[in-house]
């Protein structure tokens, strides 16, 4: 009894002995030789496999810095440290990256913005689309049905009780899968430091978009002429600030009249 449980025992030990060597030689014959400065380079790297620098994982992207395809600016992911220390296993000069994060430019949530019919279809913000733009009266609007949740691999996105997607900043990596996948295209990366947005994307005229929503720009211009240093423009009906001369002065929230423009926590 104990010589027929013992055969079988031995032979799949020898074929494990057997196939394991033969594994070893071909790695040994076949192997790709790792550059020790992409092993580096990977050590450094989030190892988050996100996709959002365009290469197909961390190592994919290590071998492209090496080659010098990409800048380590590249991976929205890592934080400073890990870019500058790439930059120096790369010897070439560290460039800080400005921090940015996902940005919704609407608060028509379920208060605030009317509905053309009910929807009852699939629960995804790209199949309503289809369906005459989607169900909310304003064509421009969020339909909140988590398409951005789902693609976020941070878990920095929430839908809130209004039924709007809220970012938690503090997560957020500026991936830009938001950005990617809202058919609506409502998710900027913006400035961190920048703190007011105009929270509206609608470009229909003022009296459309007050039969739609409460919180709508209707593109009066008073924001326009209240910024001190000439950041907003108004264009298509939609106001429209420039980050890049923002000061964070805060004129426009106080004198917007439907209270389309937002201020980041």
């Amino acid at each position: 009894m104990i010589i027929e449980i013992l055969i079988p025992v031995i032979s799949m030990a020898a074929l494990g002995l057997i196939f394991g060597l033969g594994l070893a030689y071909t790695l040994k014959l076949f192997g790709i030789e790792v550059d020790p400065a992409v092993a580096l380079i990977i050590t450094k790297l989030p190892g988050a496999n996100c996709g959002a620098c365009g290469k197909a994982g961390c190592a994919g992207f290590a071998e492209s810095l090496k080659k010098g395809e990409a800048m380590p600016s590249a991976c929205v992911v890592s934080n400073e440290e890990a870019r500058k220390a790439i930059s120096e296993i790369l010897g070439i000069d560290y460039n800080p990256k400005i921090k940015t994060v996902a940005t919704l430019l609407c608060k028509g949530g379920n208060n605030n913005a009317k509905n053309k019919y009910t929807y009852r279809g699939i629960k995804n913000c790209k199949a309503a689309t289809l369906l005459f733009g989607g169900y909310k009266a304003c064509s421009f609007g969020c339909l909140g049905l988590d398409d951005c949740v789902r693609a976020c691999p941070f878990d920095a996105i929430k839908m809130t009780k209004e039924g709007l997607p809220e970012v938690d900043f503090k997560r957020c990596t500026a991936c830009g899968n938001c950005v990617k996948t809202c058919p609506k295209s409502l998710f900027v990366l913006a400035p961190l430091k920048s703190i007011y947005h105009v929270e509206c994307s609608s470009k229909d005229k003022g009296a459309d978009v007050v039969r739609a929503c409460k919180v709508g720009c209707i593109a009066c211009g008073k924001c326009v002429k209240a910024c001190p240093v000439s950041a907003i423009t108004i264009k298509d009906n939609i106001a429209s600030i420039d980050y890049a001369k923002c000061t964070n002065y805060g004129k426009c929230i106080e004198v917007c009249p439907t209270k389309a423009i937002g201020r980041r926590p």
